[in-house]
């Protein structure tokens, strides 16, 4: 991705806002905020923020569950289907 085209100072954005989110809304790529100079904020249209952070939890996740396999925390899946089987008999019987 480009951005360098998508880097407007806090005065543009703010004289333009209506027009930098209906563009964002069709798909522009995300606009990166200066103040003095200085890049400080972001501005992307709201789906993909959301996508984004559904990216970063399922990647939060695989971090967790690798963590899990390092420190040995594992079971073979025969035995976790077989104890949720025998859970179930259970709770039906």
């Amino acid at each position: 991705m480009r951005y360098s085209t998508r880097i407007k100072p806090i005065s543009y954005f703010k004289a333009n806002a209506a027009e930098v989110l209906a563009d964002l809304n069709d798909g522009a790529e995300p606009m990166i905020l200066t103040q003095n100079g200085e890049a400080k904020a972001v501005v992307q249209d709201i789906r993909s923020y959301e996508k984004t952070q559904e990216t970063l939890a399922m990647l939060k996740i695989l971090a967790l569950g690798m963590e899990d396999i390092r420190a040995g925390r594992v079971r073979p899946a025969r035995e976790v289907f077989e104890e949720i089987k025998a859970k179930r008999r259970k709770n039906d019987g």
